[in-house]
């Protein structure tokens, strides 16, 4: 009898990509446990799930590298078994099983009861709400919809995530009410698209409503909003935001571009006009709001002309937080009938000066917190910091407050009130009050 077969399977899922696809990883984890399996997250196991990514060329071949690499340990004996699911294998299954055939299996991004079996495991559609979160134990996300039905022009989520599905409110309530009971205190909402949330089931954009509902569960002191897209935006959010405390005045809404050209080219649905407006609304209506969006630079056929006016756009609105990414040619979109007529140095060049120019505005924009008060809430200690962020900050992509470990205690996943002492560009340094 070899005696590989008495060892006890541990699975071990590997995430890439986006925060969506940590999400799916936990529901995954959670599926697995409740199926009696002994799961971990990137640790040691000898059975091996990669939940991978295939947004753009560079997570492309961070996915295919690391399936690569597993296969190389299966090969050497340290692991049993390689399954593959998530967006890279939805969009390239057959040349992957072509490219790569000793993996085990390949899964798209609606096979996860296929995935449980072949896992050995059951899918249980009773396990509302029921994840294995990996995220540090105060924040958690919460995805409210699956897909999307935009018909942007550079993007490939619609290939690989299918269209638009929202969450039942009732059942985003129950996940939000076993995550508090966790000791979830933060709650970051993310889709492909919230603007659309409810359409589908509701006949109606119903994000205000979901917000109603969240803001009642106990224990959860943030709601977070990420990946809103503008065009039909509906405004009932903002008067919730402004009115409800546990609503972070924070909205992540990717606006990619703002020359004319270029977003009828994208297939936007919108105009600088429009896009500038939007804005001014939103600060109106909740004047401390922080905005945060991500910017494409190098799409096809962006002349130095439409990268200045993005450029002095940049500078005239005063992004609290901005991401700036080159464009990146995907096979099966719209835009990959068009030349990818930008050179490579030219587009790292563009999104280089746009980030310059953000992070001066960064710090301009940080200099005027010296001296104030903030809610804070603790993530983390590194080195002699704990380190903590605003409701104007969400983990892993804006900015974060340092707080001296060696003068002060703080407990990882509460919240104190600090005082902004010194400003960087990205970091505020800070003491409790």
């Amino acid at each position: 009898m070899r005696t590989k077969s008495l060892k006890k399977n541990k699975i071990n899922v590997v995430t890439l990509g986006c925060s969506k696809n940590v999400y799916d990883s936990e529901v995954l984890m959670g599926q697995l446990k409740a199926s009696g399996k002994e799961v971990v997250h990137e640790e040691e196991g000898n059975i091996v799930v990669i939940n991978t990514c295939g947004f753009i060329n560079n997570a492309k071949e961070e996915s295919v590298n690391t399936i690569l690499e597993y296969m190389q340990k299966k090969e050497e004996g340290d692991v049993d078994k390689v399954f593959v699911t998530g967006c890279l294998s939805e969009r390239y299954k057959p040349d992957l099983e072509k490219e790569i055939p000793d993996v085990d299996q390949y899964f798209g991004t609606t096979e996860l009861p296929g995935l449980l079996k072949a896992l050995g495991a059951d899918y249980k559609h009773e396990l509302i709400g029921e994840r294995l979160t990996t995220t540090p134990k105060n924040y958690a996300y919460l995805k409210i919809a699956e897909g999307c039905d935009r018909p942007c022009s550079f993007c490939a989520i619609p290939l690989m995530r299918g269209k638009h599905k929202s969450t039942p409110i009732e059942d985003l309530v129950i996940e939000a009410e076993k995550l508090a009971a966790n000791g979830v205190k933060e709650l970051i909402l993310i889709a492909q698209d919230l603007t659309y949330y409810g359409l589908d089931l509701y006949k109606k954009r119903n994000l205000a409503e979901l917000l109603e509902a969240l803001v009642k569960v106990e224990g959860v002191e943030w709601i977070r909003l990420h990946y809103a897209f503008p065009t039909g935006f509906p405004m009932d959010v903002l008067e919730v935001m402004n009115r409800e405390p546990k609503i972070c005045n924070y909205l992540d809404i990717p606006l990619q571009h703002i020359s004319d050209a270029i977003l009828k080219s994208m297939r936007r649905g919108t105009t600088k006009e429009k896009t500038t407006k939007l804005l001014k609304d939103f600060r109106a209506a909740v004047p401390n709001m922080t905005i945060r969006t991500t910017l494409i630079v190098g799409y096809p056929g962006e002349t130095q002309e439409d990268f200045e006016t993005l450029r002095d756009w940049v500078k005239e609105m005063r992004f609290e937080r901005l991401g700036c990414f080159t464009y990146s040619h995907e096979e099966n979109t719209h835009a990959y009938t068009l030349e990818d007529d930008v050179p490579e140095d030219v587009k790292q060049e563009r999104a280089n000066e746009i980030m310059e120019i953000q992070s001066q505005i960064s710090w301009e924009l940080n200099q005027e917190k010296i001296g104030q008060e903030f809610k804070v809430v603790i993530d983390r200690k590194e080195g002699n910091y704990f380190v903590g962020r605003t409701e104007f900050d969400s983990p892993d992509v804006d900015n974060e407050v340092l707080i001296d470990a060696s003068t002060t205690y703080l407990k990882t996943g509460e919240f104190a009130t600090v005082k902004v002492t010194d400003a960087a560009d990205f970091d505020l340094y800070a003491e409790v009050v």
